[in-house]
This record gives C-alpha cells, structure tokens and sequence, in this order.
C-alpha cells in the first residue's frame, strides 16, 4: 500500500475504534506525523490515562506500552512492534531485584521509568531522567539504591549529593558517546551548544552546556535563542526539534546514536495493530496495582 492509503486507513480504523497513536520522540519521522500525540515514555503514558479512548497503540518499546497500560488499566494497549524491547530494561528483573534488596536492608529503591513493571511493583519511587533529581532529594535519605541506570544514578549523585548504590545498567545508546564525540562535534559546529541526556556517562555530561530529558530537549528547541545545537541522545529526536524550531540547526553529537528498537516500528506495523489487535499487553492486576504505587508516589513529589 502507499503512505497515502496506509494513512487513510489508519485514520478510518481510529475513529472506528475509538483509538489514539502515541510515538515517542525517538520514533521514525513517518510514526511521529502519524501519532496524534508524540512526547517521552511517561508523558505519554499519562495521556494516555486522561484519553477519552478505549484502544491506545504506543508507538515505542515495550516497557513504554506496559507503563500505559498500568496507568490506564480500562484501555486497551497495543505495541505495534512485539519484539521493540529496550535492552536497558532487560537488564534486571524482579527477581533480581528483590535478591539485591535483600543485600541492603532498609534502603528504598529508586526505580527509572525505562523498567518493566515486575521492577516498579518492587520499588518504592519511580523517576524518569528530568525528575530524577527531586524524587531521590524527596527521599529524606542519604542513601538509596538505583536501579537499573548506573550513568543516569552518577549525575543524580553528584547533583544532589546522595550516595546511590547503582545496578550495573546503561542504556547503549548513550552509554557510547564519548568525550571526543563532543569535542569533533564542536570542531564542526564551533558555534554550537551542546545539549546531552543525562543517561550519558559523567565525562561525556561534563563537556556539555545543558544536561536535558528529551522532554526538556523539546521545550528548550522552542525557546532557545542558539542557532545551532549539538544534540547527545537518540538521533531519533532531532526530527522533532527541528519541527518545533525551524529557524534551529540540529546536529546528532554521534552519527550512529540510533536505536535499534526504536526503528522497528513502521506505518504498516502501526496499521496492522489496528487492523487485528496486536500485539496487546497486558499486566497483571497485583504487579499492575504496585508498580502503579510507585509512580503514583513520583507523581506526588513531581
């Protein structure tokens, strides 16, 4: 089919079935035009909570799609991509999750949202990377353990001076730029800032401008008065940045900082979730209920 015809489609099947398309702003640019709205993991899993909708199709990866459903246990969520995983994620389990607990009695446990929610139902708080910093000041505690992003628990550390005892975690993506990613970058484009997320590792944030959530990233391109910007994150995003300031040039600080699983996700793939209702994802009710307690508390403090 063409894009026309797969859009048109697209359009009849969402009014027929009272459905939204949500993308995350690492999606392709044809899934971001398509989606009636696009954001980050949790801004857009609470749109979808708020929604007048009964089908929501979550254009991202699967912890994404879980995130929605637990916020909006009456809707259907679809993930048009089953095999959209985020390696990060993967990177702990419940179970590992609570033998390591046991390891620190007393401790809480902050979670990052990039987690399954087998991992949310078993922390305290949750956090995404632009309130990361105020949850574990929320905490009244010193100490705390972070699960599972061992670069993203290093810039919170530092800036609030807690101890946070990290799991060994990363996201590959940014945990591949380096220093001298920054420094070609600004060779290039000498005039530039320099805009970085704090999933990045320490040495990388430390020759940045601005250390920005995506979220953040898309309110900073619409006021920023830079006409260049060098951007350290998923290359996915620039697409949007340019979109929400034209007058802007954005540059990715590595040529190869793109997502494997990101990318899965197609316009077909988006069109045949709604065709046969695939793939759905379901949590369980008793995970579902604790996992949403600890975004519920990140919620309260945020």
């Amino acid at each position: 089919m063409k894009t026309a015809d797969i859009l048109e489609r697209i359009g009849e099947l969402k009014r027929r079935k009272n459905a939204v398309i949500l993308a995350h702003n690492y999606q392709i640019p044809e899934v971001q035009d398509a989606a009636d709205f696009v954001g980050d993991s949790l801004g857009l899993s609470r749109k979808a909570a708020g929604l007048d909708a009964d089908l929501i199709v979550f254009c991202g990866v699967h912890f994404m799609a879980e995130t929605a459903a637990v916020l909006a246990p009456g809707k259907t969520v679809l993930l048009p991509e089953a095999e959209a995983g985020c390696p990060m994620a993967d990177m702990i389990n419940g179970r590992e999750l609570r033998a390591w607990k046991e390891r620190y009695p007393g401790l809480k446990v902050v979670c990052y949202v990039n987690t399954s929610a087998e991992v949310k139902a078993e922390s305290d708080i949750c956090c995404t990377s632009s309130n990361a910093v105020n949850v574990v000041n929320s905490l009244g505690v010193d100490e705390a353990l972070f699960v599972p992003d061992k670069n993203l628990a290093a810039w919170v550390a530092r800036e609030t001076g807690k101890r946070l005892i990290a799991w060994d975690g990363y996201c590959y993506v940014h945990h591949r730029f380096t220093p001298r990613d920054i420094r070609d970058a600004r060779a290039l484009h000498p005039g530039a800032e320099v805009w970085v997320h704090p999933e990045c590792p320490l040495d990388v944030i430390d020759l940045a401008d601005k250390v920005l959530s995506t979220g953040k990233m898309v309110l900073e391109a619409r006021a920023t008065s830079c006409r260049e910007v060098i951007i350290g994150t998923e290359k996915g995003i620039l697409y949007r940045l340019g979109k929400e300031n034209p007058a802007v040039k954005f540059y990715p600080a590595r040529e190869t900082a793109l997502c494997a699983h990101m990318k899965m996700t197609t316009l077909a793939k988006v069109l045949r979730a709604l065709e046969t209702g695939t793939s759905r994802i379901e949590v369980p009710k008793d995970i579902g209920d604790r996992a949403r307690g600890s975004i519920q508390a990140m919620l309260e403090i945020s």
